[in-house]
């Protein structure tokens, strides 16, 4: 069988190590689940699971060339710190905040090794999250994007099974939305020279951020009419030049929100305000004028208050425009994922649920198509 076991003599004791022939040279392999091998018996044990490794066609050298212990703690600072000019402002603030309330005091009272995570300790870090069921998850998505970067590293040989979704215990929320008639009530009910964001938001299906990062640039004239450019947004109330899913999209103008582009062209003459964006707040104190995520909240709240709603911004206008495509509209949740560009169904599934009200109609359908099959063939 493959590998050698030889000892290293250092000062008045030494350790042992298999010696295992590999890419036309002996390598030396001394540490064995991130000990010191200080016993035959322990380089015996070390051999053996190389010789299995390599014979089921799995054996990978960086995992036993890398089995110095590595301590969780001044890793996930050193993963950080390397992968943060990578990740948007909002996800790499999420990471910050989950490695120094949650990862951090967890690991400093249970000390571990990267390779010592297992299902049980992920399990015990779980239970001593104090967040919510989707605030937990973002702390042990963090430290799972940091192990699957140690298996890249080649300082694990793989990533530990995670708990199941159903251990977060994350209860699934209706959906909150509006009627159309509801929700244009509000809109109606802003001052005019504000509407314009407003109106755009509820035709278009988009983010509230993207609507602040839109420019003027971002508006095409192509064979099929006008259509939108998205590919910026506000991350963490700073502008980004990617949006949050990183990709760009190409959406088409709905032809009611074709009215707002010579109102527009007027307010912006009559403030006489040069600016980038497409959207301006006569009152903004950002460069461009820019509306800010506060002052758009602020102004919905006003107008949703004055009409005796209680309903936030996003599930006021993107989440409400969704429930409308489903209940008032007859659409469906695969049409809906086309509009909101959502590259998986299940989180359009979030977005919006069909109403008893429409599902009671589209099942008494099928009984009426039924209903005249039966006739037919009477």
């Amino acid at each position: 069988m493959k590998g050698s076991i030889s000892f290293r003599k250092s000062g008045k004791g030494g350790w042992y190590y298999v010696n295992w022939y590999w890419g036309g040279k002996d390598r030396k392999i001394s540490w064995f689940n991130g000990q010191r091998m200080y016993s035959k018996d322990r380089a015996e044990k070390c051999r053996a699971c190389m010789q299995a490794e390599e014979e089921r066609g799995v054996f990978r050298l960086e995992k036993w060339l890398s089995q110095a212990p590595c301590d969780v703690v001044p890793f996930l600072y050193e993963w950080l710190d390397e992968i943060a000019p990578t990740l948007k402002i909002a996800t790499l603030k999420d990471y910050r905040n989950s490695i120094k309330n949650h990862l951090i005091p967890f690991f400093k009272t249970n000390p571990a090794n990267l390779n010592e995570i297992d299902t049980q300790v992920l399990t015990r870090l779980l239970n001593s999250i104090q967040r919510s069921g989707k605030g937990k998850l973002n702390v042990m998505y963090c430290l799972r994007a940091c192990l699957d970067y140690a298996h890249r590293a080649g300082k694990i040989s793989g990533i530990p099974p995670f708990p199941k979704r159903k251990q977060y215990q994350i209860p699934k929320k209706k959906p909150v939305w509006l009627p159309e008639e509801r929700q244009d009530r509000i809109i109606q009910s802003i001052p005019e020279e504000h509407q314009a964001p407003f109106w755009w938001l509820k035709y278009h299906y988009r983010r509230p951020g993207e609507a602040q990062a839109l420019h003027k640039t971002d508006l095409k004239r192509g064979a099929d009419g006008y259509f939108w450019h998205i590919h910026r947004t506000f991350s963490a109330r700073r502008l980004t030049d990617t949006t949050k899913s990183g990709y760009e999209h190409e959406i088409p103008m709905v032809q009611a929100f074709e009215l707002w582009l010579d109102k527009l062209n007027y307010y912006h003459k009559k403030w006489a305000i040069v600016s980038p964006y497409f959207f301006i707040n006569p009152t903004g104190k950002k460069p461009g004028k820019y509306y800010t995520h506060p002052v758009l909240s602020k102004i919905w709240r006003t107008a949703a208050e004055k009409c005796g709603e209680h309903i936030r911004l996003y599930p006021g206008t993107k989440h409400s425009s969704c429930g409308q495509f489903l209940n008032e509209k007859g659409g469906n949740i695969s049409e809906l994922q086309s509009i909101t560009d959502h590259a998986r169904i299940e989180s359009v599934e979030n977005y919006g649920e069909m109403e008893l009200a429409r599902r009671r109609a589209l099942m008494e359908r099928g009984r009426f198509n039924e209903s005249i099959q039966n006739n037919t063939r009477l």
